[in-house]
Order: structure tokens, then sequence, then C-alpha cells
């Protein structure tokens, strides 16, 4: 179902590339994503992907992490907000670990707690991310 829901996804023009071109039937599975489809995937469509398909409680820590995301992702920051960021973020991950099992988790899992520091010091991330020369 997942697949077929990605496979008729249509974009506007710039958003994201086709992502029909990366679904693999045969397989069920995602190959050959650029990194702004991916952070497009994380940010704005794994909630709506996984609504049905999930139990609620695995839905929710996906939806809050894919909102973490995209709050770290805004081009207006607020000092207030960055810190609300690095708070919760931690019972985000905390939440993964009840829901996911332990070996799901490596190094790459953690970074998400640098993430509100790392915004902080360098200021919104599409000053210090590589959007542009990777597109």
């Amino acid at each position: 179902m997942f697949c077929d829901w990605i496979r008729t996804l249509k974009f506007s023009d710039g958003y994201a590339s086709n992502l029909d071109r990366c679904v693999d039937m045969k397989n069920a599975s995602l190959h050959n994503m650029e990194s702004h489809d991916c952070h497009v995937f994380m940010q704005h469509l794994l909630p709506m992907a996984f609504r049905d398909l999930l139990p609620n409680n695995v839905w929710k820590v996906l939806t809050e992490l894919s909102q973490f995301f995209r709050d770290l992702c805004l081009s207006k920051v607020h000092m207030d907000d960055v810190v609300w960021l690095e708070k919760n973020i931690v019972e985000i991950l905390c939440n993964l670990e009840r829901v996911f099992p332990p070996a799901f988790f490596n190094v790459m899992e953690h970074l998400p707690v640098h993430l509100p520091h790392e915004l902080k010091l360098g200021a919104p991330v599409q000053y210090h991310w590589m959007y542009d020369y990777e597109r």
C-alpha cells in the first residue's frame, strides 16, 4: 500500500523529484532518493504515509520526529523555539526507543540531539546546509 501511494504522488515543479522512479515494487522498497527528496519525505510525507498503516503510538512518535525536523528547518527561528526543540528531542528519542527494537539504533539516531545547538551557532539551516549545491 505504501509503495502504491508513493507512486501516485505528484508534486509541483521544483518541489521534489519524481518519487515514482525511486519505488521498487518488486522488493517493496525505496532507493536512489536524492537528499532533498529524503528531507521532503521525512518532514512532510512521513506522517501522511503511515497514518493508516501503523499503530497509533508508533505513528505518533514518527510524526513528532517529523515535526521536529520541520521546525528545525524553518527560515525564521526564535530562541525560545530552539530551547523547546532541545528539550523535546530527548523525549522524542526516548519514545522512539520504546517503540523500536535496540537493533534499530546506531550513532545516527543520536545526531538530532545536537542539531538544535548547531541551529543556535549557525543560524537557520538554509544558511549552512548544502541543498542548492546538491541539486
